[in-house]
């Protein structure tokens, strides 16, 4: 069977000659005479020194092809003439015809064989062109072939590298990304440590100033919206960190590919430039018969375009997230300045609304020591008017008793007598109604010094709150990190 493309060979017909058993022909050629004719010498015992080297065994063979020989004229060996010599009983004789008509036959062989080895050298040497062109057309399509593969390999590694540049990119920026979110979640400690002690220090109120005031539902909102924040900031982390998990799986899928691309281009690329005349070309027996392949140009390319596709997801994903921690980063800094503000806002209307209360107190304290100093002074006074009215006492009472000494009808009822009477009555009222009055200022006294020391107490626990709120409070809160450091960029 022919390959499909290669000339037909040309098929000549050879005239088969007819056995004979004469001289063969002599071959031009020494290797095919000794592959033809091998050489067997006769046995030592039969060695003749004056026979020829050439034709002894062929000379034994019958000449049965000659038309004037003895046996093709039907004479038997008894009828042959007996042999008068020696030589003639070893060796046939030929007749001048057989000698002619070998003669004949040799030249036509002779003939017949240049004439097939004429065609024989033109279909050899046409058969050399033709394969020689087979080939090296074969060779240009392998080169081709092997061109357009190193092209294909060129473009998808080149697609890759863009690819992995971009991947790489897109991971460093989730990678800041991510540190300014670590930053920020380490920033919100400081706030929520601020409020925490914030409340614990509003613990320390005094007496009626521990009111569950706006202060206090302020500053319990901040922790809860500090600590939302920082769970959603620890959730979109845990995100992060998955995002680049997968990042990495992908990048690594594509080095590992781009790392083959690479191999394959080195080998493909060589042997795109391998010649007939380059060095370190070899045979390698049963190479093709060899067949290591694991993908098709189909699989091959769709291998590396999944690869390719799957980075531009995780890529999408990564910048969608990304986008996802830019807002939240400025929305939780929001929340929290929002919340810090209205929390500072509420404690500057606390304090205003304690330091008012605590003036007040100072007022109506003050007033309240005028007051005291007024009653005692009035304490003073009534004491002073009891005593002055002892005198006019033991006066009225001395009279009425020096009067009951008076003899006989002379204790009169008279006008003197009753007006003593009158007199000692009157002052003793006077005496009684200036102890209650006394008793009414002692009373008065001690509501006041009560009130004062209300006063002085209160007034100790809004400067107790006061203090709580303005100094150790509100100079915690002034601490607060400050927006940029909120968003993670310092």
């Amino acid at each position: 069977m022919e390959l499909v493309g290669s000339p037909l060979k040309a098929m000549y017909t050879h005239p088969k000659s007819t056995p004979s058993k004469f001289l063969p022909a002599i071959s031009t050629m020494a290797s095919s005479y000794k592959n033809r004719f091998p050489y067997n010498p006769l046995p030592q015992s039969f060695s003749l020194p004056w026979m020829p080297s050439a034709y002894y065994k062929t000379a034994a063979i019958k000449p049965t092809l000659a038309p004037f020989s003895k046996t093709s004229q039907g004479l038997t060996s008894s009828q042959v003439l007996p042999s008068v010599s020696n030589r003639t009983t070893l060796f046939n004789r030929y007749t001048p015809d057989d000698w002619y008509r070998s003669n004949l036959t040799n030249y036509k062989e002779s003939e017949t064989s240049r004439r097939n080895a004429e065609c024989l050298r033109v279909d050899t040497s046409r058969l050399i062109q033709d394969k020689y062109q087979q080939t090296k057309k074969t060779q240009i399509q392998s080169t081709k072939n092997l061109g357009e593969r190193v092209n294909d390999i060129e473009f998808w590694k080149s697609e890759l590298c863009r690819e992995l540049d971009e991947m790489i990119r897109e991971t460093n920026t989730l990678k800041d990304v991510k540190k300014r979110l670590e930053r920020a979640l380490d920033e919100s400690e400081a706030p929520l440590q601020v409020a925490q002690e914030c409340l614990l220090h509003r613990e320390k109120r005094m007496g009626i100033d521990l009111v569950h005031d706006d202060v206090e539902k302020q500053l319990f909102t901040e922790v809860d919206v500090i600590r939302s924040c920082q769970e959603r900031m620890q959730q979109y982390l845990d995100k992060a960190k998955a995002q680049l998990v997968s990042n990495r799986a992908a990048q690594h899928e594509l080095e590992r590919d781009l790392v083959n691309k690479q191999a394959a281009y080195r080998i493909d690329d060589k042997c795109h430039h391998l010649r007939n005349t380059s060095d370190g070309i070899s045979y390698y027996q049963g190479v093709e018969r060899v067949d290591a392949t694991i993908s098709a140009p189909a699989s091959w390319a769709k291998f590396t375009d999944n690869n390719i596709l799957r980075s531009q997801s995780e890529r999408a994903a990564s910048a969608k997230l990304r986008n996802s921690l830019e807002n939240l980063l400025v929305v939780t800094a929001n929340e929290m300045w929002r919340q810090f503000n209205g929390v500072n806002l509420a404690f500057t209307n606390r304090i205003a609304e304690t330091a008012d209360a605590k003036n007040k107190i100072r007022t109506h304290l003050a007033k309240t020591l005028q007051e005291i100093f007024q009653i005692e002074m009035s304490i003073e006074t009534i004491r002073k008017a009891i005593r002055d009215k002892g005198p006019p006492l033991k006066v009225a009472q001395t009279r009425l008793d020096e009067r009951t000494r008076r003899p006989n009808m002379e204790l009169c009822r008279d006008g003197a007598q009753l007006r003593l009477v009158n007199e000692v009555y009157e002052i003793d009222q006077t005496i009684q109604s200036l102890q209650q009055q006394l008793r009414d200022a002692e009373d008065m006294l001690q509501m006041l010094v009560r009130t004062k020391s209300v006063l002085e107490h209160d007034l100790a626990v809004k400067a107790n709150s006061l203090f709580i709120d303005q100094e150790k409070c509100m100079g915690m809160r002034k601490t607060f990190p400050s927006t940029v450091r909120m968003v993670g960029y310092v």
